[in-house]
């Protein structure tokens, strides 16, 4: 086995200089090749470039987090003990987090099919990247990274409130394969195009009304762990602000590669559960069974996610 801050050649042979930046990790290479999904967070493998990236952000965001955030989001910061300088270790990050929520952050090697995504929101699970993006793009994300789940997402679990909603919607997620019918894939695939419409404008690009009304903020991780998104979100003459409605939510399309000219606003954490619980009984009814077509597409990985766990 290597030592840390090292990386095996294909020979065997370990070297020095390797770093857990997104694309180019070896540890993460080697962990997908051997089909290791779940794995340990290798601290010592993080560079000083990987390091830096962290503290960059980190920088970028604290003031816009203070202007734009969720006050229970700036909770979260300080009860997690998030430092401004270091990535921080899951365990430490655990050791927090449990006893507030029963949650817990669990690390991944890269992409997590949709079912079993959920289904770890449904036990208190959170998969949680490894790797940090590459320092040269800071605000350019195609994929998550520890910063977005770290810092984006886990403050917010935090919440007794919002942890309950991640947990409901991972049970909406087992009522839809639970509905599933031998090669009925189009059912599968809409429920499939509801959910992740749902978590995309709730739980990753989330606004709400802000405690007393008085305006609006930030509780979603996309908005959260980017410089430029939270603002453009919040100020931004561009973005069209709609009150939520799941009619519209389970139906619209979206774009992952461009800032959101659309955003849907909840009053509170009590209207976002009802607004879960609402979707699992429409998955349940097989109301959401043909959706409109478009943005997300569902892979083949996610789809058979659904049917192998509609067939247990």
């Amino acid at each position: 086995m290597p030592v840390a801050g090292a990386i095996e050649t294909s020979a065997g042979r370990s070297i020095a200089g390797g770093d857990l930046t997104t694309g180019r990790a070896a540890f993460i290479e080697r962990a997908q090749t051997r089909g290791d999904l779940f794995v340990e967070q290798p601290y010592g493998l993080y560079s000083e470039a990987n390091q830096e990236t962290w503290r960059r952000l980190y920088r970028a965001l604290a003031g816009k987090w203070e202007r734009y955030a969720h006050p229970r989001f700036l909770d979260g910061v300080a009860r997690l003990g998030l430092d401004p300088d270091r990535i921080p270790r899951l365990e430490d990050i655990n050791r927090f987090l449990e006893p507030l929520s029963g949650f817990k952050a669990r690390a991944v090697s890269g992409y997590v099919p949709a079912y079993l995504f959920f289904d770890c929101l449904r036990r208190r699970e959170f998969p949680t990247t490894i790797t940090v993006r590459d320092g040269d793009r800071l605000d350019y994300l195609p994929e998550p990274d520890i910063f977005h789940d770290l810092a984006g997402h886990v403050p917010m679990h935090t919440d007794p409130a919002f942890a309950d909603v991640l947990v409901r919607f991972g049970e909406a997620a087992r009522t839809a394969a639970l509905r599933v019918r031998d090669g009925d894939c189009r059912s599968v695939e809409s429920a499939l195009r509801a959910l992740a419409r749902f978590f995309w404008f709730t739980i990753e690009f989330g606004l709400m009304r802000r405690p007393g009304g008085a305006g609006l903020c930030a509780y979603g991780s996309g908005l959260l762990s980017s410089a430029g998104e939270i603002a453009h979100s919040l100020e931004s003459r561009r973005v069209q602000r709609a009150p939520f409605q799941l009619e519209w939510v389970v139906n619209q399309s979206f774009e992952i590669d461009s800032l959101q000219p659309l955003l849907f606003v909840v009053d509170g954490f009590r209207h976002l559960e009802g607004e879960v619980r609402r979707l699992e009984r429409w998955l349940g009814e097989g109301r959401l069974d043909n959706v409109a077509p478009g943005e997300p597409a569902v892979s083949r990985e996610d789809l058979r996610s659904f049917l192998d766990a509609g067939r247990q």
